[in-house]
């Protein structure tokens, strides 16, 4: 493995995948934003994706792994996979030989399987496996874990997270494989597993969830609108409200947590402005938080990849651990898998399960068993 042995030596980032999201990772890592990572190379089966990303950012570009790996492999440290999320299992699990460490978009996978493959795969090759959630970066997420851990909030009551975005048919149409079971999933794989991700980390162990879809108003396989109700393991309930119908234009992202001695709410588009910060018991510093924990980004996508890249190199670096391996991406995954259970089934769907029903990671010729 060509790991870096001086700390000196900068991070090296090659790119699968040149689609929309490539543009955030392209950017950061070849204009200076991650001072100890750069990028050296992007691969895409579609030459004219591939060679957009590689001019851009002044990059080799290649439109076959194997051949990024022959010709650039003891320049890499990091693969990104970027693709399609129903591919992200095949395309990690066809280059671990190369024992370089991964960095793979969100959702990791589709099905709870290939998720466990990833992770065995990674552990095997003695490499490590991050998976982004940029979001638990952003300064005011940051100061909700801070307020949790002191246990300012108390005995947690309710969290809700919200996704109110705006995904119009254009934006399903520019690929094939969005809005489909088999490599993508609707709302709820795809933009609002942040929000459910940061719900989980900030309530604990989930129970079971009950839920409702709908495809309200664009043409896709899955659905555009969803509501589920959780239940911890604490007793607390959670709400994720999620959806790609708001029109005109994005509306929020946000999560609030309720307790018996506080209540916090990020709202904003991308969970970047704190709203309430209130608690039985004030500390010095509580009324300049409103004030501090306002930011303005520039899309959903926010600020937190810049947080998120730097912690990928210093936990490469054998600086500290990662706050999303493997094993912690997965249980987004699971909860995502427990609402479409629960949707098919129509019924309350407990953690800890195997999905039987649920429809994400497979094509319309694989359908699911009978009950």
């Amino acid at each position: 493995m060509t790991n870096k042995t001086e700390n000196t030596a900068p991070t090296s980032f090659a790119l699968m995948g040149c689609g929309r999201i490539a543009h955030k990772h392209a950017g950061l890592l070849s204009q200076g934003s991650i001072p100890d990572a750069r990028l050296v190379a992007v691969c895409d089966v579609r030459p004219e994706r591939a060679q957009e990303i590689g001019t851009l950012y002044n990059a080799p570009w290649y439109t076959n792994v194997h051949e990024m790996m022959a010709k650039q492999g003891d320049n890499i440290d990091v693969l990104s996979i970027l693709t399609e999320s129903g591919n992200h299992a095949a395309h990690l699990l066809e280059t671990v030989r190369y024992r370089k460490h991964f960095v793979v978009e969100k959702p990791m996978a589709l099905s709870l399987d290939h998720a466990d493959a990833m992770i065995a795969a990674c552990d095997r090759a003695g490499v490590k496996l991050f998976v982004v959630k940029q979001n638990r970066f952003n300064l005011p997420v940051r100061k909700l874990m801070d307020a949790l851990t002191a246990d300012r909030l108390g005995k947690l009551v309710m969290g809700s997270v919200r996704v109110r975005w705006c995904r119009t048919q254009a934006y399903y149409d520019q690929d094939a494989w969005r809005g489909t079971w088999a490599l993508d999933g609707g709302v709820l794989a795809n933009q609002a597993s942040h929000h459910i991700d940061l719900l989980l980390w900030c309530m604990g162990e989930p129970e079971s969830v009950m839920a409702m879809t709908t495809t309200g108003l664009v043409n896709i396989e899955t659905e555009d609108t969803a509501a589920a109700v959780v239940r911890f393991r604490s007793g607390a309930l959670g709400i994720i409200e999620a959806t790609t119908a708001t029109r005109p234009k994005d509306m929020e992202g946000s999560i609030s947590v309720l307790g018996s001695t506080g209540v916090v709410e990020i709202g904003g588009f991308a969970l970047n402005e704190m709203k309430t910060w209130q608690f039985t018991e004030s500390q010095p510093g509580d009324e300049d938080v409103l004030g501090l924990y306002r930011t303005n980004p520039p899309n959903v996508y926010g600020f937190g990849h810049v947080e998120y890249l730097n912690h990928v190199v210093v936990a490469i670096r054998g600086s500290g651990r990662s706050l999303v391996d493997g094993l912690e991406g997965r249980k987004s995954l699971e909860m995502i898998q427990a609402i479409y259970e629960s949707v098919e089934s129509k019924r309350e769907v407990a953690l800890r399960f195997r999905p039987s029903r649920s429809r994400l990671g497979r094509s319309n010729e694989q359908k699911a068993p009978t009950p």
